[in-house]
């Protein structure tokens, strides 16, 4: 099944949005560590509410440790410097989509490593989706494509 992994997140609410997203859809999160918060954390708290017992959370120490555990799994990285538009991209049942840090995205050398690198369309005049968003939206089309809605 698809997942969602997410890259050093540093805003708790966004986190939770997503963690509550996972459990609805029924999809994995993973979480490439270190987390910038803690899941104790009563903004976190506050956003995931109960869902968090619904979630599947799987954490990974560094972003070695997460290719490693992804080895037969496609790593999609969605960025604002893609080309290709994930309404172009043929999604498989095993993908993992990897959103970045809402701060700094991810380092540039995970842009070179990753073959499949994807955007969301958007209005030239805006800078990006908040992360949470683009979580939803990317998703969904995968979810569409393999036929799971």
């Amino acid at each position: 099944m698809i997942s969602i992994a997410l890259y050093k997140p540093d805003i708790p609410q966004n986190t939770a949005s997503i963690l509550r997203l996972c459990a609805c859809l029924g999809l994995k999160t993973q979480i490439i560590e270190p987390c910038g918060f803690n899941l104790n954390d009563s903004r976190f708290k506050r956003v995931v509410m109960d869902y968090i017992y619904q979630s599947s959370i799987i954490k990974h120490k560094n972003f070695e440790e997460f290719l490693n555990k992804n080895k037969k799994s496609r790593v999609i990285l969605m960025s604002t410097k893609a080309k290709k538009s994930l309404f172009k991209f043929k999604f498989k049942n095993n993908d993992v989509i990897l959103l970045g840090r809402e701060s700094k995205g991810v380092p540039e050398q995970i842009h070179k490593d990753l073959k499949n690198r994807l955007k969301i369309p958007m209005s030239p005049a805006s800078r990006s989706f908040n992360v949470a968003v683009a979580a939803s939206i990317s998703a969904s089309e995968a979810l569409r494509q393999i036929k799971k809605f």
